[in-house]
């Protein structure tokens, strides 16, 4: 009976000690783990459009075939709700979210860094470490204020080529347009070396820790969040990121009884032409689901585990 008191007394001594100690749980946040650093490259057909008065339009495409680092990577997945007071917007979402899940899952595999970026929701995600891995970033110094919202600059990139401004919803009788979302699509999963946040300075913040260069955006909306947000395409190429739009994996709010009146299908993909015209190139996602074979090999020649065991 003494040892098990003594036994007893020792654990409440130790729990006490550790309730005092100074590697509280605050310190395990502050060392809470980013993605190992892994080798892998993946081919990356971009396509843009370019001036040429000799095809109808004015403007060409063009391909260019490039190498990015899956360590250099990451992929910021916008405002993928899990609603929308536009039904035909929630809906699309719903079909594009396993598609989109799908694909971050082999990008992660191969090293890829993913970031959900649910606007206006981080207070459900506050206590995970996804949020907390973007939180706990060394601060970095922007070249220039990260505003809430970039806007258009005029003189390089004209007005969108369809008409948002009166109805962006394309339901036979549209809603009010009051919030009807709370968190991330349950379709797309956060796990692993994932982070959590919708403001720029984070993401600025941990990119350059942690050496990203290369940035793919997918999501919606094309021709709002995905251009505007402080973490959106036309921030990311403003900070000389390597950006990129996954054309398959974003959608638009554009209602055709709109201008250029137009199907939701074709709308989408105006906006995604001006885009590759004016602000960056656009990718097909699937170029993010595979490396170039042999880029991955060890890059050590550690010994096996059983032969650091003959060894001893």
């Amino acid at each position: 009976m003494k040892h098990v008191t003594t036994s007893i007394l020792s654990l409440v001594v130790a729990m006490t000690l550790a309730s005092v100690s100074p590697l509280s749980a605050q310190d395990s946040v502050l060392k809470l783990p980013n993605r190992p650093v892994q080798p892998g490259m993946f081919s990356i057909e971009l396509r843009d459009r370019i001036p040429d008065d000799s095809v109808e339009g004015g403007y060409k495409i063009r391909l260019r075939s490039v190498e990015w680092a899956a360590a250099k990577t990451a992929i910021i997945i916008c405002d993928m709700w899990d609603g929308h007071y536009c039904q035909s917007a929630a809906q699309r979402v719903d079909e594009m979210a396993p598609r989109m899940n799908a694909l971050i899952t082999r990008a992660r595999n191969h090293g890829a860094m993913i970031v959900h970026s649910p606007s206006g929701t981080m207070d459900v995600y506050k206590d995970t470490p996804y949020r907390l891995r973007m939180i706990q970033a060394e601060h970095h110094e922007p070249p220039f204020p990260l505003n809430s919202w970039c806007y258009a600059n005029p003189e390089n990139e004209p007005r969108l080529p369809i008409n948002d401004q009166n109805s962006p919803c394309d339901d036979p009788v549209v809603g009010e347009a009051v919030r009807r979302f709370s968190k991330q699509h349950d379709g797309i999963k956060i796990i692993g070396y994932d982070g959590i946040t919708d403001r720029g300075q984070e993401v600025f913040n941990f990119f350059q820790q942690e050496g990203i260069t290369n940035v793919v955006l997918m999501g919606v909306h094309t021709n709002m969040c995905v251009l505007g947000r402080p973490f959106g395409l036309r921030q990311m190429k403003k900070l000389d990121m390597n950006v990129a739009l996954a054309r398959d994996l974003t959608d638009a709010m554009y209602d055709p009884r709109e201008y250029p009146y137009v199907s939701h299908t074709r709308g989408t993909e105006l906006v995604i032409e001006h885009i590759e015209k004016y602000v960056c190139p656009s990718i097909d996602s699937g170029d993010l689901a595979e490396v170039i074979p042999g880029s991955n090999d060890p890059i050590t020649t550690e010994p096996r585990p059983a032969d650091k065991r003959a060894s001893r």
